[in-house]
């Protein structure tokens, strides 16, 4: 990895159906684990004693569910300033969110698609800025899965790339989402995935999704990656060089023992491709 990533190499969704399996018995496949901090920040008790072991040997990025950098409501400060705490706490190496809404006169428990037009650059920008400073950290943005673009008038990528630089954040890319987005809004991934800032990736997710129909996917992550969104990775690898990529499963969890596999073939793919690398310099 020739960037200065904040962490490296194989990463893991941690859900608390396996905490305490994966305390007992940490693998050396896993270089990072990723928490949502809402559902972590207050965590006690022995979930809490696993929890704090397990940051103290292992890093830890936060990928955000409810910052709602899309929604007309104030930054919850509080929430910001609870988020900054357990960053400092628990040595958190980067503060992912998603680019959506998910508030509006109350929780949606939803990520919703933010219009792609100039107005919302604006807007998002200024609301990731605030947050920036309030955690005083910088945040990556995620490329979500949408499903409709209401008031469309720029393209996604365009989107993206002006909120990366109006903001001055980092992007977490997921690949599964745009695999997803590629399927649901007929463009070519590789093109997409090819436009985006290899100097902004803080670290990428990898899932499976659920094929509703031909030209429908739905971005699960309760399934096996498949081959198709392997070879997007592959190919992001060989554009960008390697990056830390980490295996995201919230649904229909295997044994622990099968995601070790998944996690293994991505740490295969890196291995791989660093290998390349070196013999082409």
């Amino acid at each position: 990895m020739s960037k200065n990533y904040s962490v490296y190499g194989t990463g893991l969704g941690l859900r608390r159906s396996f905490l305490e399996s994966i305390s007992n018995n940490f693998s050396n496949e896993i270089d990072f684990l990723e928490v949502a901090p809402e559902n972590w920040i207050d965590i006690g008790g022995r979930a809490g004693n696993y929890f704090h072991l397990l940051t103290e040997k292992v890093p830890f990025v936060c990928h955000g569910l409810s910052l709602n950098l899309g929604g007309t409501a104030p930054l919850d400060i509080k929430f910001l300033e609870s988020v900054k705490k357990f960053i400092n706490t628990h040595n958190i190496r980067v503060y992912s969110e998603h680019l959506s809404y998910c508030a509006d006169e109350g929780h949606l428990y939803d990520l919703m698609p933010i219009p792609f037009t100039e107005e919302a650059i604006k807007h998002v920008s200024a609301r990731i800025k605030q947050a920036q400073e309030i955690i005083d950290k910088r945040i990556a943005i995620e490329n979500v899965s949408y499903y409709a673009a209401p008031f469309k008038k720029i393209n996604e990528i365009d989107f993206i790339n002006a909120i990366l630089n109006e903001a001055d954040c980092d992007l977490l890319l997921d690949i599964n989402n745009i695999y997803v987005n590629s399927i649901n809004h007929q463009y070519n991934a590789e093109d997409f995935m090819k436009a985006l800032p290899k100097e902004r990736i803080a670290y990428a997710h990898i899932a499976g999704h659920y094929n509703e129909a031909s030209d429908l996917l739905v971005d699960t992550h309760g399934s096996d990656v498949i081959d198709p969104v392997w070879a997007l990775l592959k190919k992001s690898y060989k554009y960008f060089g390697v990056f830390p990529t980490l295996l995201e499963r919230d649904f229909n969890i295997p044994k622990f023992d099968n995601l070790l596999e998944e996690i293994g073939k991505i740490r295969t793919i890196q291995l791989s491709h660093t290998k390349e690398g070196s013999e082409n310099v």
